[in-house]
Formats: structure tokens, sequence, C-alpha cells
């Protein structure tokens, strides 16, 4: 199933003040998108507010047409799946386990695992190169190792809207570009949508379909070359140090 999501007047934030007010977004399925923006600026509660985590101050989320507040948990759980940074609590349980879980919105807590849902499984950890840690624990697992587990956790659950917040906060540069390779290539071949925070802003250009970006409690929205070639990238972090370069595509210290 291709993803699907429609953001109608949305405003997001905590108390009286949206960090981002008035959210007009379409997006569909088969893209890669990278969520950009400084620190403080909303990123991880947008994707809380997308996923259902949070309502939003105003507006709706809608997934697949459908409103994500008049979902059910586990209506939610079949239309997006979230990995967010850091390593969860999962005690002594073992890799494949874990990815395991990710099959629960299909066969509920007590439903056994079919053999379709061990191929998704397997498929999901070939796909994320944790294979050969199957039989290990979480708590053994570097943070890279464990961020790829629960990535392959997220596809283990087959959703067609993916949401990763900071997915390359414990990676090195080739890991980077090799998960986010990873990530397109399954948007692309496989219609799902998948939206991903992160401040690596280069290889998120080099590699992403399109871009969000937070600036000013706006939210813009356009394609990777819209973004370079609007100025909007220099805008956005003039104030950090960082000048984007339009004639190269890239950013530099000022």
């Amino acid at each position: 199933m291709s993803g699907s999501l429609h953001l109608r007047s949305v405003d997001v934030g905590y108390g009286a003040e949206p960090l981002i007010a008035g959210i007009d977004l379409e997006l569909t399925g088969g893209q890669c998108v990278a969520l950009i923006g400084v620190n403080g600026g909303g990123k991880s509660t947008l994707l809380n507010a997308i996923a259902g985590l949070r309502p939003p101050m105003a507006g709706e989320v809608l997934l697949q047409g459908v409103d994500v507040a008049r979902m059910s948990s586990a209506e939610r759980a079949r239309q997006v799946s979230v990995v967010f940074t850091g390593r969860p609590r999962a005690g002594l349980l073992d890799v494949r386990t874990i990815v395991g879980l990710g099959r629960q919105p299909w066969t509920g807590h007590f439903g056994g695992l079919n053999e379709g849902d061990e191929s998704v499984i397997e498929e999901a950890m070939r796909i994320m190169d944790v294979h050969h840690l199957g039989a290990r624990s979480l708590q053994r697992l570097s943070d890279g190792e464990a961020q790829r587990v629960m990535i392959a956790r997220a596809l283990a659950q087959d959703t067609p809207l993916l949401l990763l917040d900071e997915p390359m906060a414990f990676l090195d540069l080739v890991n980077r570009v090799r998960l986010l390779r990873t990530l397109r290539d399954l948007a692309r071949d496989r219609g799902k949508l998948i939206i991903l925070s992160t401040h690596d802003l280069q290889t998120a250009l080099d590699l992403c379909d399109r871009v969000l970006l937070i600036h000013d409690r706006r939210l813009w929205s356009g394609t990777v070359d819209e973004a370079r070639a609007s100025g909007v990238l220099g805008s956005v972090f003039a104030d950090e140090g960082i000048h984007f370069d339009k004639a190269t595509g890239s950013f530099r210290p000022r």
C-alpha cells in the first residue's frame, strides 16, 4: 500500500504558543523526505503529531485519508511505524525477537507468527544488515547496531508511512550514506512514504527526494532541487554560522 499524508491547517507545539503554525501539506508514497531545522524548532513534535502520539494544537492529520485522531492504536500501528532516537529498554530480548515485535499489529499480542510473518522478519533483518546479530541481546550492541535493529523492527511492521527521528545520530559517515540509500530505495521500490528528521544536511540533500524545512514557525516543503535553488536553506541557517553555496549545492562554515 502506498503511503499518503495530508496535514490541514495544523499547528503543533506545547502550551499556548505553537512551534510550527498553519501547516498545509500533502505527501504521497514513493518518496524519502528529510525534515530539517534548527534545534528546538519542532521536528520531533511534528513527527509525534503525524504519528498520532501527540494531538496537534489545531487542524487535522490524515493518514490514507483518515484522521489519525479517530484511529484506534491498532489501526494507527498498521498505518505508521516510528523509530525514535535512543536505545529502548528491551531487557534481555534478543534481536530477532525485537524485530518480530514489529508484526504485532498484524498478529495481535498473543498471535503466533506464520510463515509469511517469518519471511517479513527475515527480509527486514537482511535489509538492515542485522541478521548476524539475531541471537544477541540489545544490551550487547553498539548504539549504531541498536539503531539498525529498531529500524528493522519498523520495517517488519510493514506500514505505508515510516517516521524516523534522527536515525543517523549514532552512525559514521559511511553508514549514514548506506542507511539513507536503503531508505530511499525502499520508498521508491515499495511506494512507502518515509520521513526522517536529521541534522546531516548535506547527506539529506544528496540522497533524499524532498525537504521539509522548519523556519520562523512555518514549514516549507519542496523538492531537493527547489530547496537548493530557492535560497531558503541559506536563510534558515544564516544565524547558525553556516553558509549554503547555491553554486555547489553544499554547506560550509562562514
